[in-house]
C-alpha cells in the first residue's frame, strides 16, 4: 500500500523560510510528477509546484521565485522550500504524486495525496 507523509509545517514570522517534505512509502516500482499544492481557508485547492521525474520544475506565478521545488528519487522524497514567507502563503500544503506500484494485475500507475501539513505565517 502506497501513502505519503508530509512534515514540516509550522508557524512562521512573515520574511521566515520553512522546508515543507514528502515522503512516499510503500512498494513502489516508480514515481512520475510530484506536487505540492495548498488550500487557505474558504478557498480552492491550488496548485503551488510541480516536478517531473527528471527534475523539471513549473511553479504557480505567485510563488515564483520564493518556492523551490525539488526531489530525492532515492530516498521518494520531494520537497519544498519556501522563502520571504507572506500572510498569504498560510494554508494546508499537500503533496501529490503519480505512483506506479505493482498489482496482482500487473503495474498501474495511481494519484496520491498526502494528508497535509499546516502553514501558519504571522505577520
Amino acid at each position: 500500500q502506497v501513502s505519503l507523509v508530509e512534515s514540516g509545517g509550522e508557524l512562521v514570522q512573515a520574511g521566515g523560510s520553512l522546508r515543507l517534505s514528502c515522503a512516499a512509502s510503500g512498494t513502489i516500482y516508480s514515481i512520475n510528477a510530484m506536487g505540492w499544492y495548498r488550500q487557505a481557508p474558504g478557498k480552492q485547492r491550488e496548485l503551488v509546484a510541480l516536478i517531473s521525474s527528471g527534475g523539471s520544475a513549473n511553479y504557480a506565478d505567485s510563488v515564483k521565485g520564493r518556492f523551490t521545488i525539488s526531489r530525492d528519487n532515492a530516498k521518494n522524497t520531494v520537497y519544498l522550500q519556501i522563502n520571504s514567507l507572506k500572510p498569504e502563503d498560510k494554508a494546508v500544503y499537500y503533496c501529490n504524486a503519480d505512483i506506479s506500484a505493482p498489482t496482482v494485475w500487473g503495474l498501474q500507475e495511481n494519484n496520491y495525496w498526502g494528508q497535509g501539513t499546516q502553514v501558519t505565517v504571522s505577520s
